[in-house]
């Protein structure tokens, strides 16, 4: 029986996996954390039984104790706690966090030789750096989560790096691809969060709908996959049945396709290098009958070019980028600041910080205060 922990255990893609290990025996889980869904964590684990769980908000740990006071299972609190579990030896760990604070366990647990099932892009955003280095001292593995990464890595299994031409990554375009950017200081944010294909989280909802995941998701792709940045496509494609593709050298293209259903990566993930049958309805090609392709258009969705920018001119632009959205794509949810104001103020950001070259942990934490700092008092409340 593999040992699984999960990390957000209560967002979108940790309730999946969750599903995914009920309808499977294979799997049993060993730790759950979550920021503050306290009442969803102590159902979890009453019902998954794992040996610790953590809540990072630590006004509910108490709550939390008293939850699961008799169940016999450890409680933890606090970042302290998260990174604590992040290095309790498991077959594998899903880190499902969201936004910045994925981080460090990422790192954590591939230092502690532990594979990952990473759902957490921003730790390749913000340190793919120091991930690399972490990965070529030692045998720890990552399994992609997301349903791009997913799709080219079981694309790129079997294949030589040296025949691969180029890697696209397909993203739906969100719900405001057809949209009249002239409208776009309209958007409001109940437009923003309706999704046409995808079930999600609100901040990745989102950055769905300013195609900041698919920047994103780019720059994750250069630190996963070891290809140059001119061998890295982003095409929309507003169906999300193709989840991305990979072109060879001699011209033929694979693409990993299917219903946009997340508990398929997430079940690949854990059953890797193995395939095993799912609950999912099977792929109906006559009622998918038309798939359909365009350019990102980057005057409506600055954010893609602000990304590709970032990977281009170093390492703390990357951490500034990600940190900035979090915290605007957090304000938008808010409520205090426009659609329009998410890429301007994450451009004003990387524009005024000190660039650092490979920038250590500390650094980045450095970064990543100063990028909320500036934000806060020089741009949002100003």
């Amino acid at each position: 029986m593999n040992k699984i922990g999960i990390l957000g255990s209560t967002g979108s893609i940790g309730t999946q996996a969750l599903e995914v290990i009920e309808n499977n025996s294979n799997y049993s889980v060993e730790y759950l954390s979550c920021f503050d869904s306290v009442d969803l964590l102590i159902k979890q684990s009453k019902e998954f039984r794992p040996q610790s769980v953590c809540i990072i908000d630590k006004n509910k740990e108490s709550q939390l104790a008293h939850g699961l006071k008799g169940e016999g299972i450890e409680i933890l609190s606090g970042f302290e706690g998260l990174w604590e579990i992040s290095s309790v030896k498991v077959d594998l760990m899903l880190n499902a966090i969201v936004g910045s604070d994925g981080m460090k366990p990422s790192i954590i647990a591939l230092n502690n030789n532990i594979n990952l099932a990473l759902a957490n892009k921003e730790s390749m955003v913000m340190a793919g750096w120091i991930i690399k280095d972490i990965q070529k001292k030692n045998s720890s593995k990552i399994i992609p989560v997301d349903s791009e990464h997913s799709a080219i890595f079981q694309c790129m299994i079997g294949e030589s790096e040296k025949d691969i031409n180029r890697i696209i990554l397909t993203g739906s375009g969100g719900p405001f691809r057809s949209r009249d950017i002239d409208s776009f200081q309209d958007i409001t944010l109940q437009e923003a969060l309706s999704h046409p294909n995808w079930e999600m989280g609100s901040k990745i909802t989102i950055d769905s709908a300013t195609m900041m995941n698919k920047g994103l998701e780019y720059i994750e792709a250069y630190w996963l996959f070891d290809l140059p940045i001119n061998k890295i496509d982003i095409i929309v494609h507003p169906q999300s049945i193709i989840h991305s593709m990979v072109e060879f050298l001699d011209g033929s293209i694979k693409a990993q396709m299917g219903e946009p259903d997340m508990k398929v990566p997430i079940q690949y993930a854990f059953s890797y290098p193995y395939r095993i049958e799912n609950l999912i309805e099977p792929f109906n090609f006559i009622q998918n009958n038309k798939l359909t392709f365009e350019e990102p258009d980057l005057n409506k969705f600055p954010c893609i070019r602000l990304a590709k920018d970032a990977l281009v001119s170093g390492e703390s632009h990357q951490v500034v980028l990600n940190v900035a959205n979090d915290l605007v794509v957090q304000k938008f949810l808010d409520k205090k600041i426009s659609f329009n104001d998410i890429p301007n103020m994450i451009e004003k950001a990387i524009s005024n910080h000190s660039q650092i070259s490979n920038p250590t942990l500390s650094e980045i934490q450095a970064l990543s205060d100063w990028t909320k700092e500036y934000l806060n008092k020089e741009v949002i409340d100003a």
